[in-house]
């Protein structure tokens, strides 16, 4: 079952090492000639709702936006997945960390853990996404299996601003308490029902509704 991590000097070392990464990555491909990014902690790790499922390793996630485009066209998908790819690999074997995996929507890198103290697994998830007319695109990996029948596009996420609101509503009458409860009772929820459809963004904001219109739409 879920449980949220308690230990705060793990948290602190786990946001600090992976944002570190991270930033390697982020100034790899700025000092680059093909595009400009910048990136942001995203889902539990940035709402301090991490949580683990027994002995598995917990995960970070990040967005690496797409600000511009200098050498590479934004709609070959195939192309900026692998350049990202190739610079993120450059950048963990500087750092002792292997080789990272493409799925379909992020990249992962392999399971690591402290040489000291608490002794979790934790590993990064990197998407790729830009902002096109306002909104956030995220770029798929569509695997079929066979490499050069393979699919990219950029699909379109649901837009944050009115999910923050509801969050500062939240905060402001001291309900963030209940909303940590109840999120941790729909991963459970749902860990249960062998339910592999609800990631942890999508529980996030059907607790945050949940719980929103429960004190906020009688």
């Amino acid at each position: 079952m879920y449980h949220y991590i308690q230990d705060k000097e793990f948290l602190k070392r786990l946001r600090g090492a992976c944002g570190d990464i991270v930033n390697q990555l982020v100034q790899s491909i700025n000092n680059d000639s093909v595009m400009t990014v910048k990136a942001f902690l995203v889902g539990s790790g940035a709402k301090n709702l991490i949580t683990q499922n027994e002995n598995e390793a917990i995960d970070l996630d990040y967005n690496l936006c797409i600000v511009s485009t200098k050498s590479i066209n934004i709609l070959d998908g195939h192309e900026i997945k692998e350049y990202v790819r190739k610079q993120f690999n450059k950048v963990l074997n500087a750092n002792g960390w292997g080789d990272c995996h493409d799925s379909t929507s992020v990249f992962t890198t392999e399971e690591r853990v402290f040489k000291k103290g608490n002794q979790t697994a934790f590993k990064i998830d990197i998407a790729i996404t830009c902002k096109y007319h306002n909104n956030s695109q995220r770029l798929i990996h569509q695997k079929t299996g066979i490499v050069i029948l393979d699919g990219y596009y950029w699909n379109e996420v649901q837009n944050p601003g009115w999910l923050e609101e509801k969050v500062r509503a939240l905060k402001s009458e001291n309900l963030w308490g209940e909303m940590r409860d109840t999120y941790l009772e729909k991963k459970n929820l749902y860990l249960r029902r062998n339910d592999h459809n609800h990631p942890s963004f999508i529980v996030y904001v059907e607790t945050v509704n949940q719980v929103y219109n429960k004190y906020f739409c009688r």
